[in-house]
This record gives C-alpha cells, structure tokens and sequence, in this order.
C-alpha cells in the first residue's frame, strides 16, 4: 500500500477541519497572573530548538518548583545546572533563537507553552535569585516571550502519564545497562550501575558532573 502523504495547509486543513474557536483565541503574548502561578508551580520543562539548517532538539529542564524566574511580563529565564556538557540546545540558539518551551506539573494534564526568542547570558543581578542548594547557575536561559497559551488536557489523558497504576519503570533494563547496550564506553555494567546508583542524586548540583 503506497504512502498518502499531505504537502500543503489547505489539504491538512481539509482534514483536520477548522480551528475550535477557543484554541484560535487562547494565544497572548504577555504573562497574565496565572501564567506567573503556574510557572511558580512547575519542576519541569521542555526546551526546544532548532539551529540554522533546521537540525532539532528538546532539552529537558528540571529544578524545585517555581526554578524559572520571572523578569517581567514578557520576558523568563531559565537557570542551567550541571549537565554532561553537551550543549546541544544552546549550541542551536546561538544560531537560531527562537524557542518553544513546555512547562508541566506532576499530576495536572495541562501544560504551558511558551514560544519566543532566546538568548544565553552568563551573568545577572538575578543570578543570586537562582541559587539551588549552593549551586548558583553560571548561564541562564533569558526568553523573550512572543506568544503563551495554555494546551489542552487530551494527550496526557490519552497516555494515562500520571496514573501511576499504568507505570512500567522496569518494562526496560537499568540507565546502566541500556547505555552498555547502545554506547562504546569503558566502564562495565557494575561500574555504570554504581555511578548511576543512589549516589547520583548527590552529584545533581556538584560542578563538573
């Protein structure tokens, strides 16, 4: 059976049907209070970007709630934390700014999207408002913000993502054994499933991990 594929708007259209009029209606582009309580409310969010030649990625970002510091109506920034140095997303800023983040809270099928222009600072007098257990960040995430909206509950109810009844952690083997599987690396199965133990928690906020 040969592939049905759709090349232009006006076929997706015709298949998709019209826009509800709410979802036409629900973009602003200026925080409003209960955008400020959400964000004051989410761990976690979800970066993406794309550099110059169209090449992607989505970075997840994660902290206590309320990590995300407000500037001012139109304008977010995002601390960074050690990491494995790879730099993808913001590698990809620095040819292309424009991003779109998605901010959650465990439990709520809602989400908050947020799409804008980025770009990296390395200091800020709000710097010292960032500070996680000792750890003060040395780049932030700084997103002027173009467009915001709440999305809707349909997928996350789909997936049943917070449901705990339906969590499968051990359908998959171990982090440890999963990056010996797929990656060249050194250390044995023992020696990634000590790194990877219950140590790792305390290297979360630890310089050069």
């Amino acid at each position: 059976m040969s592939w049905a594929e759709i090349g232009s708007e006006d076929e997706l259209r015709e298949l998709l049907g019209e826009v509800m009029p709410r979802a036409a209606t629900k973009e602003r582009v200026r925080l409003h209070q209960r955008d400020r309580d959400w964000l004051a409310a989410s761990p976690f969010c979800l970066i993406a970007t794309s550099d110059d030649r169209g090449s992607c990625d989505v970075s997840p970002k994660g902290d206590p709630a309320g990590f995300v510091h407000v500037i001012d109506d139109t304008t977010i920034a995002v601390p960074d934390r050690p990491g494995n140095r790879r730099a993808d997303g913001f590698r990809n800023i620095l040819k292309n700014p424009h991003v779109g983040l998605i901010f959650l809270i465990p439990g709520r099928n809602e989400t908050l999207r947020i799409n804008g222009r980025a770009r990296l600072v390395r200091e800020a007098p709000f710097f010292d408002e960032l500070i996680v257990k000792g750890h003060r960040p040395r780049l932030a995430l700084v997103v002027e913000i173009e467009q915001i909206f709440f999305h809707c509950a349909k997928s996350f109810m789909r997936s049943a993502l917070w449901k705990p009844g339906t969590w499968r952690p051990d359908v998959l083997p171990s982090h440890a054994r999963l990056i010996k599987d797929v990656q060249v690396v050194e250390e044995s199965v023992e020696e990634l499933e000590r790194y990877y133990g219950e140590s790792y928690a305390e290297k979360l906020y630890a310089a050069g991990r």
